[in-house]
């Protein structure tokens, strides 16, 4: 499900947050990345987790996505 599916289910900004957290944590990113990635609602969560998933440590990942 995308963020936008998210959001037109009437979901809450809280409950998306979270969401995003768990597909990142689910990538390997720790959790202070995590966070901050799954609160910048411009990232996008396909293009962060595929980063993860190659291989790219997660600080360095922050950092490229922001």
């Amino acid at each position: 499900m995308t963020t936008g599916e998210l959001l037109r289910a009437r979901v809450t900004e809280d409950e998306v947050v979270a969401w995003r957290r768990e597909q990142l944590r689910r990538a390997g990113c720790r959790r202070f990345e995590a966070e901050v990635l799954a609160r910048e609602r411009h990232i996008d969560l396909h293009e962060a987790v595929e980063l993860l998933e190659r291989g790219c440590p997660p600080k360095i990942a922050l950092e490229i996505l922001l």
